[in-house]
């Protein structure tokens, strides 16, 4: 299933997708598509639903798409975990995942603004497989726990000012942390629909030159791996957002590329899990 939510920010209705695209309002059943939700939800028996026209249609006609998620609880990112984007930014490759936090207000929709932080000079993209998390989970005991804990995925684009993370005290929070820097969407597709999460291509273009263009395959630590991990050191709980790193092709290792600027148009996407598009702007 493919689940979104519509709506103005901060006023978002929740809605699912028919297998001929066709949306129905979930207003009905849930407020929103949060934690409650998806530790709740049963793919099979919302396709039953919507088979058996027990939700309304609703029409997204100049509709803005918001995260297909709620405000999470946490965003967890994973870095380096493409061999060839850690040989372009000149590190190890790494013996463990590489940790960091995004602040939960960087998430915003798949075609909202993102902004340049002010002082920012060396703003950068990275088209990434986010994992929706759907069950609490902590020390899990194996890839086949890791993979039922999982609601979801989705795209999303981890916005990295280059600046903050290398050159004011070496913390990659500082980098990864302004406004818009998480946009997310346009939907939440089900493990059922995704199939093997390790098959998916990601593909980036700025100003219609395409950067980015890798696959999940090529992943250090695959996704189960990654969310038996992080269960060792922190619980996972319904509604978070887990980045799990991008191939090469980012600015940071493209010598003579400029940084994104105000005006500059980003596109990205993941097989089977939708395009975002986003213009930049000044904060």
């Amino acid at each position: 299933m493919k689940l979104l939510r519509v709506g103005p920010q901060g006023a978002e209705r929740p809605v699912v997708l028919g297998q001929d695209g066709t949306a129905f309002d979930l207003s009905g059943r849930t407020p929103d598509i949060d934690g409650a939700f998806l530790a709740a939800l049963d793919p099979a028996e919302l396709a039953r639903a919507v088979a058996a026209g027990e939700l309304p249609e609703t029409d997204l006609a100049g509709e803005r798409i918001g995260a297909p998620v709620v405000r999470p609880g946490k965003v967890v990112g994973i870095g380096l975990n493409y061999r060839d984007h850690a040989e372009e930014a000149g590190a190890a490759i790494p013996a463990e995942p590489v940790v960091f936090l995004k602040p939960s207000n960087t998430v915003v929709g798949p075609y909202d603004e993102v902004l340049i932080p002010r002082g920012g000079e060396k703003t950068d993209y990275e088209v990434e497989l986010a994992i929706v998390i759907g069950r609490t989970a902590r020390y899990l005991e194996s890839e086949a726990e890791a993979a039922a804990v999982i609601a979801g995925y989705a795209t999303v684009n981890d916005v990295t000012e280059r600046a903050f993370q290398f050159e004011r005290g070496g913390q990659w929070d500082k980098g990864k942390s302004a406004e818009t820097f998480t946009p997310l969407g346009p939907w939440l597709v089900t493990p059922d629909e995704v199939g093997d999460p390790q098959r998916l291509g990601l593909r980036l273009w700025v100003n219609g030159e395409l950067r980015q263009d890798g696959s999940t395959a090529a992943m250090i630590f695959p996704v189960y791996e990654v969310v038996r991990y992080l269960s060792q050191f922190m619980v996972l709980e319904p509604g978070d957002v887990i980045v799990t790193g991008t191939p090469a092709g980012v600015t940071l290792g493209r010598p003579g590329t400029p940084f994104l600027r105000p005006n500059d148009l980003v596109e990205l996407e993941v097989d089977g899990l939708g395009r975002q598009r986003q213009v930049l702007g000044k904060a």
